[in-house]
């Protein structure tokens, strides 16, 4: 995917130092040039001691105020490590999960600018999970499928008619979720509204999802006593919202690709590098995407992507 998308070569590289010996390191070259891009890090499996989940790190930004800098970025995962001599074997939400973080560091990798502070993912909150989320499509491409989705004992890819059944479960229960979530974010933002207001969290949401029409079979996301994200830092402060933004960012921009020659068409994905990964935090944001798309974002597509009704005039 990185190499067709964005014309990198991954190649392994011993001779630098890593904190654990699970921890592969990878140099990043462009394919063109053979320009040395930056060194990207896999820290795949689970151990004593390490932070649960899966994240990107950048150990050093892109940047050029004091000559070329070029950017160290790793992916951390948390995959239970097989036997010796045992393939390790991940789930397809762990793939989906590892695309999404790969994701993050093509951020970074790409990234051409002057600045440090407005390098890679330096961006807006509902702006940094774009190009991560984009990236998870590519999952399920035939390309990706038929090499890499192989059977760990035959050999043989994975089956179509699985890849059928994979794409029409990504719609299930779709209506409850986006419900739930979309709760939680607006219930984020009025919070943040209220001013000096004096609130009982308790009545403050049993008023508001009322306002708001909430079905009594559903109940938000998360509720006010344990929502982290409502105070957690500016980044995320009346924020909740972003992840649905970007997902519709993602639905409309993989539109371009499917419009066009399909997942791997040069002429879009030059223009996803030019105008999105490369810029960092140097464009606003609606301008570099209004220059990739040639219009502002939809949300038809993400509705496509959920599986609701088109909308009806």
């Amino acid at each position: 995917m990185a190499g067709e998308l964005f014309g990198f070569n991954f190649t392994p590289v011993a001779n630098v130092p890593v904190a654990h010996p699970d921890i592969r390191v990878w140099e990043v070259t462009d394919k063109g040039t053979r320009r040395h891009v930056g060194l990207w890090y896999f820290d795949p499996f689970a151990r004593a001691g390490k932070r649960s989940g899966a994240w990107m790190n950048a150990y050093r930004s892109q940047e050029r105020t004091n000559g070329v800098v070029t950017t160290i970025v790793s992916n951390n995962a948390n995959f239970v490590k097989g036997k010796p001599g045992e393939p390790v074997l991940i789930s397809w939400d762990d793939a989906l999960t590892m695309f999404h973080e790969f994701g993050h560091a093509l951020h970074g990798l790409n990234s051409n600018v002057t600045y440090p502070s407005l390098s890679g993912t330096a961006v807006a909150r509902d702006y940094v999970e774009f190009p991560s989320q984009l990236m998870e499509h590519w999952l399920a491409t035939p390309a990706v499928l038929q090499r890499f989705a192989v059977h760990y004992q035959t050999g043989q890819p994975i089956p179509q008619t699985l890849v059928e059944r994979i794409e029409r479960s990504a719609t299930f229960n779709q209506g409850f979720i986006t419900t739930e979530y979309l709760a939680a974010a607006l219930i984020d933002m009025k919070l943040h509204l209220a001013g000096d207001r004096k609130i009982d969290p308790a009545a403050f949401e049993k008023e508001t999802l009322t306002e708001l029409g909430m079905p009594h079979e559903i109940v938000m996301r998360h509720r006010i006593p344990q929502f982290m994200h409502i105070f957690s830092g500016d980044s995320y402060s009346a924020g909740y919202y972003s992840y649905l933004w970007s997902d519709v960012l993602t639905a409309d921009a993989y539109g371009a690709f499917t419009e066009a020659g399909g997942p791997y068409d040069r002429a879009i994905a030059d223009r996803l590098r030019k105008y999105i990964f490369s810029v960092g935090n140097t464009v606003d944001p609606a301008t570099a995407y209004r220059e990739f798309r040639g219009r502002d974002p939809q949300v038809d597509a993400l509705m496509r992507k959920r599986g609701f009704p088109a909308k009806h005039s």
